[in-house]
């Protein structure tokens, strides 16, 4: 996979992208990173890339020349096809599903926009617009590295095993059931014994009435979407009623 990031802070991104399972990644040649400064493709002694809004108001809006000029010669410069994907408080929120469906893409485009948003014809290039949450961040970077770690830790011999992308939270639409390692005792805490047993079906099913547990707890609403069987989705409920009665004293 290639991904390409466009931003006016390029120098931003090197940490994140160099480092840990990322730059393992790039190093193996499982994925290539190219980061763009914007300013390349702006006019004028002092390349701007952003301008007043027309019909007033504060903050500054993003042009669109620079974006139109770097999202073609940016395409230009491989010929996999492109998902060109737009960073925005207002685009789709960030869940595994879309980042398994992104992390099949032979190659991504990320728009990175700052001030007070993008001039809206920016909007024409993009496939997608997404957004990482509902909060406002001073700038598309952080958001752009949290899609490109979570895309990349997908693809196939970037994790130190293929199951782990597989058997952790939202991957099953459950949240991920409790980790443990030596030592098995610790200050008075012991690891279950299910784990000890060396009965990988008693683990395995184990671990999933766990997430469901842990679910409950934490993160009810994603039951609403969870792969449950009709046996899972009993326990579920019987779980929640219990929660809501406790609450209720």
């Amino acid at each position: 996979m290639r991904i390409d990031i466009i931003s006016i802070f390029p120098e931003l991104f090197g940490p994140t992208l160099s480092g840990s399972m990322l730059g393992i990644a790039e190093r193996k040649g499982i994925v290539e990173f190219h980061v763009h400064d914007l300013r390349d493709w702006a006019e004028g002694k002092h390349r701007t890339t952003d301008d007043y809004s027309f019909g007033g108001g504060p903050g500054m809006v993003m042009k669109p020349e620079p974006f139109f000029r770097a999202h073609a010669e940016i395409l230009a410069q491989d010929l996999r096809p492109a998902t060109t994907i737009l960073m925005c408080p207002q685009g789709e929120l960030l869940k595994q599903p879309l980042v398994e469906e992104l992390a099949t893409c032979s190659r991504l485009v990320i728009f990175v926009g700052r001030y007070e948003g993008y001039d809206d014809r920016i909007r024409t290039l993009a496939d997608r617009e997404v957004s990482i949450g509902d909060y406002v961040l001073t700038g598309g970077e952080l958001p752009a590295m949290v899609l490109t770690d979570a895309v990349t830790r997908l693809l196939p011999g970037v994790l130190g095993h293929d199951a782990s992308a597989t058997e952790e939270s939202f991957s099953w639409g459950l949240l991920e059931y409790p980790h443990f390692t030596r030592p098995a005792s610790f200050e008075g805490l012991d690891v279950p014994d299910v784990l000890l047993s060396g009965d990988h079906a008693r683990i395995a099913a184990w671990r999933r009435t766990e997430a469901i547990r842990r679910t409950a707890m934490r993160r009810p609403d994603l039951f609403e979407t969870a792969d449950l069987n009709d046996e899972e989705r009993e326990f579920a409920r019987s779980l929640l009623e219990d929660l809501k009665r406790s609450d209720d004293r």
